[in-house]
């Protein structure tokens, strides 16, 4: 089982970033995934979650509104849509399959002017 982040990098305030997460070694169309946070001195932390069906969808307080989880099935990928980026989001991001208690390698997040 294994999860591989990609599309971290540096955006200014305001800005927009689309993260991905390929999975492998399991029938993804049958799990449920996350996306969760870790920010410099802090825990790491759930930042959205979705059903394998992809109807159900749920959000930590400070990203409702500006981030969007989705998945795609075929293609054994699930995406986090960021939106409208505040300095308090800069973290790495960590896809997660609580399934499998499997994690990725994470991907970094940077909002700065």
């Amino acid at each position: 089982v294994t999860l591989v982040e990609s599309g971290g990098g540096l955006v200014q305030p305001g800005g927009s970033l689309r993260l991905s997460c390929v999975a492998s070694g399991f029938t993804f169309r049958w799990s449920g995934m996350s996306w969760y946070r870790q920010g410099p001195g802090k825990e790491r932390e759930l930042v959205a979650s979705i059903i394998r069906a992809g109807a159900n969808t749920n959000y930590t307080d400070s990203v409702k509104g500006r981030f969007t989880i989705s998945r795609d099935n075929p293609k054994n990928t699930v995406y986090l849509q960021m939106n409208n980026l505040k300095p308090e989001d800069t973290a790495v991001y960590y896809c997660y399959a609580p399934a499998f208690d499997c994690w990725g390698q994470g991907t970094q997040v940077t909002v700065s002017s």
